[in-house]
């Protein structure tokens, strides 16, 4: 059976596109990023809860404060990507419940009254969020490179607070001349899936 997305679709989100290394300088506008979210929202999570926080990282202050919490081998890549993206997760997220699953608005209460439970499902349905995000900036056309080789411990205390986990970083751009590493061999469909 073959997929009903058109195949430049397919190549466009998945088979061509690659983590990205280095970008053009040409601007990602707030609007491009409204558009990524806007289609992206979409994308199912438990309860439809929504723990993803965005933040976006413009200004050159900014950037400076976060290079220095990114690893060596991410600091000049996200020095001069033109637009940088922390994603982090909402631990607070159930207080938007009873507005996001009205079909049980008692869920806010009843499974996560307790801090623990909420961090484990935030951690969990913010990563879900976070994949849609980046398939979304290849949606837009543009190049994500996401990165977890940060200390994230130091970004929480940067830019965020108390209530939000921050998850990646992620260089949002058109790709530039040497973006691509080569592409990494992925495993086969009879080394993942099992039927029982």
């Amino acid at each position: 059976m073959s997929l009903v997305l058109d195949p430049a679709a397919q190549d466009l989100l998945f088979r061509e596109a690659r983590t990205a290394n280095a970008f053009t300088d040409e601007p990602v506008t707030d609007e491009q990023v409204q558009a990524i979210y806007d289609l992206v929202k979409y994308g199912p999570t438990a309860f439809n809860q929504t723990p993803l926080r965005i933040t976006l990282v413009r200004s050159p202050e900014a950037r400076e404060r976060l290079v220095q919490h990114m690893a060596e081998g991410n600091q000049a890549k996200t020095s001069t990507a033109p637009l940088v993206a922390i994603l982090s997760a909402d631990n607070e997220f159930h207080e938007e419940l009873p507005t996001l699953f009205p079909a049980f608005p008692q869920a806010k209460d009843l499974f996560f009254s307790e801090r623990p439970a909420r961090e484990g499902a935030a951690a969990l349905n913010a990563a879900l969020q976070a994949a849609y995000f980046i398939i979304g900036v290849r949606a837009a056309g543009l190049a994500a490179g996401p990165m977890t080789g940060v200390d994230l411990e130091g970004v929480r205390k940067e830019f965020l607070d108390d209530d939000h986990t921050p998850l990646m970083v992620v260089n949002i751009g058109k790709p530039g001349e040497g973006a691509w590493y080569p592409r990494s061999p992925r495993l086969a469909y009879d080394e993942v899936v099992t039927t029982v």
